[in-house]
């Protein structure tokens, strides 16, 4: 049984100590901390938790030797803490974010999307999970170890001052924006901390179609194509617009014929 406490005890856990740092330093910053304390590894990760109790943890998923994952499963049932996780984007995170993290960090990280982390994770250590979470969340460590891929990828976007989770399905344009993308679903736009080339790789499977350098479309939002003579293209789109076909991706559409 936890002890009483007058704050919040947080445990950061990442094997990297630049990263420990910045969580440290932004945790400093926010009132109601009692306690930080660190863990370099996994092992280390279940001995402090099982040890200390800790009310929040801010916890990388991609460690060396025993996982984010690995952690969490290594704990009693009902014995896991609050968590936030703490890493690259990762479908396995995506999973794990909608069935039982308060929240999710994607490195990297500013100051204002720690706080609002922070603020959503505070709300939640007061109000203890139930047994339902908690099965669902060994659910989830039980499909994680089958080594099953979800089956329809997962965006984690930023709808300013909160995220969305998005089914590719939902998705119907990704438009390049440097180290980001602006990501079209029902009338609105969000953004996501992706390269296009990267999420190319992952939604192309999933109806995505690359139609030029800065653009994926989604095929059913596809209603016509206008072709040119030199070979580029022009699509309009269900949802009103249109958006230009280079013919240097004329091939993705290959698959349709």
């Amino acid at each position: 049984m936890k002890r009483p406490r007058s704050g919040l005890s947080v445990l950061i856990v990442d094997d990297e100590a630049p990263a420990r740092r910045k969580v440290r330093r932004f945790l400093e910053a926010e009132p109601g901390v009692l306690e930080i304390r660190e863990a370099v590894d996994g092992p280390g990760a279940v001995e402090a938790i099982r040890d200390q109790e800790p009310d929040l943890v801010f916890l990388d998923i991609q460690m060396p030797g025993l996982d984010g994952f690995g952690v969490l499963d290594a704990l009693p049932t009902g014995a896991a803490p609050k968590v936030v996780f703490v890493t690259a984007f990762d479908d396995f995170a995506v999973r794990a974010f909608e069935v039982h993290a308060v929240d999710y960090l994607l490195k990297p990280f500013d100051a204002g999307r720690f706080t609002q982390a922070f603020a959503r994770a505070r709300e939640a250590v007061r109000a203890p999970a139930g047994a339902e979470e908690r099965n669902r969340f060994r659910a989830l460590l039980a499909e994680l170890a089958s080594g099953r891929q979800i089956e329809e990828p997962r965006l984690l976007v930023d709808a300013g001052g909160h995220s969305v989770l998005l089914r590719a399905g939902e998705v119907e344009r990704v438009e390049a924006a440097g180290n980001y993308a602006r990501v079209h679903s029902a009338g609105r736009v969000f953004r996501l901390r992706a390269t296009i080339n990267d999420l190319e790789r992952r939604l192309t499977g999933a109806g995505l179609l690359r139609v030029n350098r800065s653009t994926l479309v989604h095929a059913d939002g596809i209603a016509e194509i206008a072709w040119e003579p030199h070979g580029d293209g022009v699509i309009r789109l269900k949802g009103g617009g249109k958006v230009r076909l280079s013919r240097r991706y004329r091939h993705t559409l290959t698959r349709f014929r």
